[in-house]
């Protein structure tokens, strides 16, 4: 099993979840969150004064997927995420050693 975070541009949430809806994944976690990479913030006025905005507003998504499915997840997510520009976001994929639903008690990938 492996586990997906993306970090991507808010107003692409529902794209990416209608992507990866269509390839049968229906669970996950989205957690808003902010942060920065290259493009480092913007300045913004706010009543004659001017500031900077270090910290833009993203959404992370987390899922666990078997690992016959995470080529298609990854790459249904950036399909529906990119729009081309700086700022679009990142998916790391990292190893999942065990997963338990707690009401089951079910292990590994029936977990999932």
């Amino acid at each position: 099993m492996k586990k997906i975070e993306a970090i991507i541009k808010p107003f692409k949430l529902e794209e990416v979840k209608d992507a990866l809806g269509e390839i049968g994944i229906e669970g996950m976690t989205v957690i808003e969150v902010k942060g920065f990479g290259r493009q480092k913030g913007h300045t913004e006025i706010y009543r004659g004064s001017e500031y900077t905005v270090d910290f833009l507003p993203k959404i992370k998504l987390e899922l666990v997927v078997p690992d016959l499915r995470v080529d298609p997840a990854v790459a249904a997510i950036v399909k529906s995420a990119k729009t081309g520009k700086i700022g679009d976001g990142k998916v790391f994929v990292s190893s999942i050693e065990d997963a338990i639903r707690i009401r089951t008690e079910e292990k590994g990938e029936k977990a999932v």
